[in-house]
């Protein structure tokens, strides 16, 4: 893995930390490397049920890096997207914690993750338009489906940021919090996710991205077939037992 992730378990959670302080956690080929292998872990491994994705030293990430990038460094990995992320799909929910900045595309990255919990002071921004490329991690693709059409164009118009506080207003982030409180509370609010059932979490996700712009009859088709397989899962009859039996379910995700 590289060293400019360092990840960490938390019970079932899988910490992951963007580490480039000293290029604001820009995102070059190393990170996005690193990045992609967390990813895979947090995936392939039973024992974690949900990631929390942070950057090192109150900075969440600028985006990309434009000096590696000038060298004709990538931040992108074929298949997966920029930074290893933002055209992937986890089966396993995904939150991040803002702290600092999340410009370009390192809200690109937020705009990934299923969950987003922020600083207040926290500064979300798709400038690409004041250098000449656009947000084409995500960005342009992802925000007129989050926020009201004309707020969305305004951000990708402008390129100006807004606030952590804004962010929530606009129903960006999940969560606003004080300075220095956005991981402590994403890992928090990834506990309370995975005291569910981890094949459901993973059908709900599922479920989701089909019903995205399909017709109402095409998504509800998608549900039943995933409801087929779900229904039969040991997890549901483990979870209809508990209930019976009025104690907590022991989740085996098969």
């Amino acid at each position: 893995m590289s060293t400019e992730v360092r990840t960490e378990r938390i019970g079932t959670t899988w910490l992951i930390t963007i580490d480039r302080p000293q290029a604001r956690n820009a995102v070059n080929a190393a990170v996005a490397a690193g990045l992609a292998d967390a990813l895979d872990t947090l995936e392939h491994d039973p024992a974690l049920r949900a990631g929390v994705l942070t950057g090192a030293e109150g900075t969440f990430s600028a985006g990309m890096d434009l000096k590696a990038a000038l060298t004709g460094e990538s931040p992108e990995i074929r298949g997966r997207g920029f930074g290893g992320l933002t055209e992937t799909r986890p089966a396993k929910p995904l939150l991040a914690a803002v702290e600092g900045s999340a410009m370009g595309g390192g809200f690109e990255l937020a705009l990934g993750c299923d969950l987003v919990v922020a600083a207040e002071n926290a500064k979300f921004g798709l400038p690409e338009v004041k250098r000449g490329p656009i947000a084409a991690g995500g960005g342009v693709i992802r925000l007129p489906k989050r926020i009201p059409h004309h707020l969305a164009m305004e951000l990708l118009l402008t390129g100006e940021p807004i606030t952590g506080t804004r962010a929530g207003e606009l129903g960006l982030a999940n969560r606003v919090v004080a300075a220095g409180e956005a991981t402590a509370v994403a890992l928090r609010l990834a506990e309370a996710v995975t005291q569910n059932a981890p094949l459901a979490l993973a059908a709900v996700k599922k479920i989701v991205r089909a019903a995205d712009g399909a017709p109402e009859p095409d998504a509800f088709a998608a549900q039943r077939e995933e409801l087929k397989t779900l229904m039969s899962s040991a997890d549901v009859r483990e979870g209809l037992t508990a209930f019976a039996e009025r104690r907590a379910p022991e989740w085996t995700g098969r």
